[in-house]
C-alpha cells in the first residue's frame, strides 16, 4: 500500500470517529473551559473547514483559509459534515498521484503536499481530542475513539 492509499484509509476511518465525537456536542451549548478557549461548536466548525480546505489545497495546489460562516445549530453542522465527509473521502481517492507527490502553496511558500495533508490530518485529530475533554463538562458522553471510554466500555 502506498502512502496516499494509507492516508486515505486512515482518513476514512478517522472521519467516522470524528462524526461520533461531533454528534455528542449538545445543541445550543456555549461551553468553553476557559474564557480564552473556543466553544465546542467553534472547534467543531474548524474541523469541518479544515477537512474541506486540505483536500481543496491538494487539488488546486494552493492552500488558503476562507472561513465560512458557521451554521446556527449543531444539527446543521452535522448535516454539512455528513455530506462533506462522503465528498472529501471520494476526492482523496480520486486525487491524482502527482498532486499527492507534488507541492502546495501556503502563504507564498511551496511545501510538500503529502506533508501538508498529514499535518492538517493530525491537527484535526488534535481538535477532536479537545472536544472529547469538553463533552462530560457539557453534560454529554464520550464515545469510543481509540478504545473504550467510561461511557462506552
Amino acid at each position: 500500500m502506498d502512502e496516499q492509499a494509507l492516508f486515505t484509509r486512515f482518513w476514512e476511518r478517522e472521519s467516522d470517529t470524528t462524526r461520533r465525537v461531533l454528534s455528542r456536542i449538545p445543541e445550543g451549548s456555549t461551553y468553553r473551559p476557559d474564557p480564552k478557549s473556543r466553544t465546542a461548536a467553534e472547534i467543531a466548525w474548524q474541523i469541518v473547514c479544515e477537512e474541506r480546505t486540505i483536500v481543496e489545497g491538494l487539488e488546486t495546489g494552493t492552500l488558503g483559509w476562507a472561513g465560512a460562516p458557521a451554521p446556527a445549530t449543531m444539527a446543521e453542522l452535522l448535516e454539512i459534515y455528513d455530506a462533506q465527509r462522503a465528498d472529501v473521502t471520494a476526492r482523496w481517492k480520486a486525487l491524482p498521484a502527482e498532486r499527492w507527490a507534488g507541492t502546495v502553496d501556503l502563504f507564498g511558500r511551496r511545501r510538500s503536499a503529502s506533508e501538508m495533508a498529514w499535518s492538517f490530518f493530525f491537527d484535526i485529530i488534535h481538535h477532536r481530542g479537545q472536544l472529547t475533554t469538553y463533552l462530560r463538562p457539557m453534560g454529554s458522553t464520550v464515545p469510543q475513539v481509540y478504545g473504550p471510554t467510561a461511557d462506552e466500555p
